[in-house]
């Protein structure tokens, strides 16, 4: 594994934006051109490398699967300050994973690896991002469409696109009424929609939104965007049973069934209507993307849960929930549980008494009264090289690779010249030979 300074094409930004790829550049207070989408390099690694990397993935995503069940079975949610009112919604959404009537789509993992020579030569989990996560639009098409003009006859790690579109058949299959096709629906079945939600305006956000619909659409599925501002909460009374009944609805007052949301659960459980949309998954009176139970592995609190589980496991970062648990003098990460975008991260080296001797780098941000997690250093792979502007700088590389479903289809690249990866980190291309 190595970074490759390369020479960006002379007409890139048009050639994404024919793409569709609209925010490759995202200005800043901090940084006015705002690049985002970097092809001054790209990262190379070996098939071996790669195939390392999918088995890691897979092998992780089983580990919190397990990790998930145990959280449920033990009943762990105070270590994870999940709040009282959302667990009956998340042991409902679980039990149904458990009998193969939850519908998950993707998640990624973020990962430390700089190959052979780099450490112990293995990938580390840093998170999860399973709820929320992005980058993809980038990962899946961007970064391919660069490969084919760039390295015509080079190799990507990259199916997510396909395996997107088959995920969405799945979900197709499991209820046929979201069909576009009215034949598949059945001739007097009324359609319904998949709806798809997040708060705008947001480019980025509104970008991988448009992005998932045209996969969903690929698959089949009927589909309609919609602001998270927009959706509507109808209350209806039966006059035969005389009780009421509450329902989601769009702006055409089409009640939402299904609901594809890039907005995290943390955020819609705190809301006004919260409540509504924890009981209606409670009685599975709709279907959430991501699910419920997905809060427990988008929750940081997960790292502690699995170190717990796999000591020493050779993709693992050791992490504890009480920072005293490690030895003086190590070096440590104080992470939210809800943290997002390396906001709120602090790295610091621990004294005797467990508490901070020294503090290397503190990140602004919104959050961390939800608590923390603490997580050893694990610093990951770093080349110093000019940026796009000449500058000579070090890059420090995170890996992002891509569960859709149970199987790891690609990965994508995230670069900093701070050791911590943030919303403004750039998103650097990647092949394998």
């Amino acid at each position: 594994m190595h970074r490759q300074s390369l020479r960006p094409r002379p007409d890139w930004k048009a050639r994404m934006e024919a793409l569709g790829f609209d925010f490759h550049t995202i200005p800043t207070e901090s940084d006015p051109t705002g690049l985002y989408w970097d092809e001054s390099a790209c990262w190379v690694f070996s098939e071996a490398e790669i195939d390392l990397l999918d088995d890691a993935s897979v092998e992780l995503h089983k580990m919190c699967m397990a990790a998930a069940k145990r959280i449920v079975d033990e009943k762990l949610y105070p270590l994870l300050n999940i709040p009282a009112h959302a667990v009956p919604a998340i042991e409902a959404s679980w039990e149904r994973q458990r009998g193969g009537r939850e519908f998950s789509l993707y998640g990624r993992f973020d990962l430390a690896y700089g190959g052979d020579g780099y450490g112990d030569g293995m990938p580390k989990l840093l998170e999860y991002n399973a709820d929320t996560p992005t980058s993809l639009y980038e990962a899946s098409v961007a970064q391919w469409a660069w490969l084919e003009e760039v390295f015509p006859d080079g190799d990507q790690f990259n199916s997510i696109h396909e395996g997107l579109v088959e995920q969405w058949k799945a979900l197709l299959r499991a209820d046929r009424l979201l069909a576009e096709n009215a034949d598949r629906r059945g001739e007097w079945e009324a359609g319904r929609a998949l709806h798809l939600t997040c708060t705008m305006p947001h480019a980025e956000d509104e970008g991988t939104l448009r992005y998932l619909q045209d996969t969903a659409i690929e698959a089949g599925l009927a589909t309609k965007s919609i602001a998270l501002a927009d959706i509507g909460w109808t209350e209806e009374q039966d006059h035969l049973t005389r009780r009421s009944r509450g329902y989601f609805t769009d702006l055409e007052e089409q009640e939402i069934k299904c609901l594809f949301k890039l907005t995290p659960w943390e955020w819609l459980v705190a809301d006004d209507f919260g409540g509504n949309l924890l009981t209606l998954t409670a009685r599975d009176e709709i279907r959430v993307v991501e699910p419920a139970w997905k809060m427990l592995l988008s929750n940081k609190g997960l790292l502690a849960v699995l170190w717990e589980m796999y000591p020493h496991h050779p993709y693992l970062v050791e992490a504890h929930f009480d920072r005293r648990a490690f030895a003086p003098g190590s070096k440590v990460v104080a992470k939210p549980l809800l943290g997002r975008e390396g906001a709120n991260i602090s790295v610091v080296t621990m004294g005797a008494d467990g508490r901070p001797t020294t503090r290397e780098l503190d990140v602004a941000g919104p959050y961390g009264e939800e608590g923390y997690v603490y997580q050893a250093w694990s610093p990951v792979v770093s080349a110093r090289a000019p940026d796009a502007r000449g500058v000579m700088r070090d890059h420090h590389a995170v890996i992002g690779s891509w569960m859709i479903g149970d199987v790891c289809r690609g990965i994508g690249i995230r670069e900093d010249v701070s050791a911590v990866t943030r919303d403004t980190s750039r998103f650097v291309p990647h092949r394998f030979e």
